[in-house]
C-alpha cells in the first residue's frame, strides 16, 4: 500500500514538473524576440538635465575664481613686495592664454577619442559642438568650459616654484608648449573614457586609474613641473643671505579662502552632475581640510614652539590637494584621516625634503602639490569603497587597485618631468629663461612691468 501511494506521488511530482520545464520554455521562446528587439534597440540618447546644467555652470564659475583671483592672491601675498604684481600678471596672463589654446587644440587632444596617449583633432576649436551636443547630461559647451578651469590653474600652481626670476616672455612660450604637450595628454591617459570601445581610452583610464578631481591629472603634475623648473632656473639672488618673507599674509590668508571655497566646484563639481556623489565629495573636501590644518598647526607648533599663519594655510591648501583624488571615492572617516595626513606630511616635504633636495621652491609647490597629489592619490587606492565610487581599495579587499594608482603616479612624473625639462630648454634656446640679475635685484614689477603695486 506503501509502495504504491510513494509511486503516485512521485508520478504526480514529474507531472509537475515537466508541467513547469514546459511553461518556462514557452515563456522563455516568447521573451526571446524582446530580448533580441532590445539589443538591437539604440541606447537611449541622452537627455539634457537642468539641475546637472545649473550646478556645472556653478562649479565652473567657482574653479575659475579659483585661480583669478584665489591662487593669484595665495601666491602674492608670499612673494616680496617688488614682485606682487608680475606674479599677479602671471596667473592671469596665464588664464587667458590657456582659455585660447584649449578652444584651438587642447580640449579636442584631451577628451576625445585618439589613442591611448592623447585624444584627437575632431573638437579643434570645437569644430561640431552646437547647443543641442551633450556630455551626459550637460550641454558640451559647459564641460568643455568647466575642463578649461582645470586647465588654467595647473600651469598657473607651477609658477610658484620658480618666482621672482623668470622672463614674462619664457612663462608664455613655456605654459603655452606645456598646455598642449603635458597637461593636455596626462588628462587624456587619465581621464577619458570610451565606454563603447575601451581601446579607444585613455591609458590608465582603461587600467581604472581612480583620479575623481585631478590629484595626479592638477597636482602631481604641476608639482613635478615646477621642481624640475626652479632646478634649471637655480635659485633667486640672495637666497640664503636675504629676507624673503612673505610681504603681505592677509593677501594669503584672502586668496586661500577664496581656494578652499572654490575647491568646492573642483571636487564636487567632478561628479559633473547634481547627486549624492557631488554632495560625499563636498562633505570629504571639507572635512579633510578641517584636518589638515590642525595636523600642519599642531605639529609645527610641537616643533617650533608657535602655530604660524602661513602654516595654517598651507595645512589647508595641502588637505585640498591630497583629498581631491579621493573625494568621490571614500568615506568621510578615511577623508578625515588623509586630511591629517597630509598636513604631516606636506610640512615635511616643505622643510626636511626642500633641505635634502637642496632646491628653491619658492612657494613650495613641490612639497604641496606634489607630495600631497602623490600622498591622496596612494591614500585613494587604500581607501576607495565600491558603493561610494565603482571600486574598491585596499582595504576592502582589493590590492590590485594600489598597484594601478602607483603606475599612474610614475607615468605622470615620468611624462610631466621629462617633458617639462625639455620644453624649458627648448624655451632657454628661443628667449631665454631667466631675468638679468639687475633685474632681479630691481625687482620683476618695475623691471618687467614698468609698474610698482604702490605709487
Amino acid at each position: 500500500m506503501m509502495k504504491k501511494l510513494i509511486e503516485k506521488t512521485w508520478a504526480s511530482a514529474a507531472t509537475v514538473a515537466a508541467l513547469v520545464a514546459s511553461s518556462v520554455a514557452m515563456a522563455q521562446e516568447a521573451a526571446a524576440p524582446a530580448a533580441e528587439a532590445a539589443a538591437a534597440a539604440p541606447a537611449a540618447a541622452p537627455v539634457l538635465n537642468a539641475g546637472d546644467t545649473a550646478w556645472m555652470l556653478t562649479s565652473t564659475a567657482l574653479v575659475l575664481f579659483m585661480t583669478i583671483p584665489g591662487l593669484a592672491l595665495f601666491y602674492g601675498g608670499m612673494v616680496r613686495k617688488k614682485n606682487v604684481l608680475t606674479i599677479l600678471m602671471q596667473t592671469f596672463v596665464i588664464t587667458a592664454v590657456v582659455t585660447v589654446l584649449w578652444l584651438v587644440v587642447g580640449y579636442s587632444l584631451a577628451f576625445t577619442d585618439g589613442n591611448p596617449y592623447v585624444g584627437g583633432l575632431s573638437r579643434v576649436l570645437m569644430d561640431g559642438v552646437e547647443n543641442a551636443t551633450l556630455v551626459g547630461t550637460i550641454p558640451e559647451t559647459v564641460y568643455m568650459m568647466f575642463q578649461m578651469t582645470f586647465a588654467i590653474i595647473t600651469p598657473a600652481l607651477i609658477i610658484g616654484a620658480f618666482a621672482d626670476r623668470m622672463k614674462f616672455s619664457a612663462l608664455i612660450l613655456f605654459t603655452s608648449m606645456w598646455l598642449v604637450a603635458i597637461y593636455s595628454p596626462i588628462a587624456h591617459m587619465i581621464w577619458w573614457v570610451n565606454a563603447a570601445d575601451p581601446t579607444l581610452s585613455g591609458l590608465m583610464a582603461a587600467e581604472g586609474d581612480l583620479d575623481f578631481a585631478g590629484g595626479t591629472v592638477v597636482h602631481i603634475n604641476a608639482g613635478i613641473a615646477g621642481l624640475v623648473a626652479c632646478i634649471l632656473l637655480g635659485k633667486r639672488t640672495g637666497y640664503g643671505s636675504e629676507n624673503m618673507a612673505p610681504h603681505n599674509l592677509a593677501l594669503t590668508m584672502i586668496g586661500t579662502s577664496m581656494l578652499w571655497v572654490g575647491w568646492f566646484g573642483f571636487n564636487a563639481g567632478s561628479a559633473l552632475v547634481a547627486d549624492g556623489r557631488a554632495g560625499m565629495a563636498m562633505l570629504n573636501t571639507q572635512i579633510a581640510t578641517g584636518g589638515a590644518v590642525l595636523s600642519w598647526m599642531f605639529a609645527e607648533w610641537m616643533l617650533r614652539g608657535k602655530p604660524s599663519v602661513l602654516g595654517a594655510l598651507s595645512g589647508a591648501v595641502a588637505g585640498l590637494v591630497a583629498i581631491t583624488p579621493a573625494c568621490g571615492f571614500v568615506l568621510p572617516g578615511p577623508a578625515l584621516l588623509i586630511g591629517l595626513a597630509a598636513g604631516i606630511v606636506c610640512l615635511w616635504g616643505v622643510t626636511g625634503l626642500k633641505k635634502m633636495l637642496g632646491v628653491d621652491d619658492a612657494l613650495d609647490v613641490f612639497g604641496v602639490h606634489c607630495l600631497g597629489g602623490i600622498l591622496g592619490a596612494l591614500l585613494t587606492g587604500v581607501f576607495a569603497v565600491k558603493a561610494n565610487g565603482g571600486t574598491d581599495g585596499l582595504l576592502a579587499g582589493n590590492p590590485a587597485q594600489m598597484m594601478v594608482q602607483v603606475k599612474g603616479i610614475l607615468l605622470t612624473l615620468v611624462w610631466s618631468g621629462v617633458g617639462s625639462f625639455i620644453l624649458l630648454k627648448i624655451t632657454d634656446l628661443i628667449v631665454g629663461l631667466r631675468v638679468t640679475p639687475d633685474q632681479e635685484r630691481e625687482g620683476l614689477d618695475l623691471s618687467l612691468h614698468g609698474e610698482a603695486i604702490h605709487s
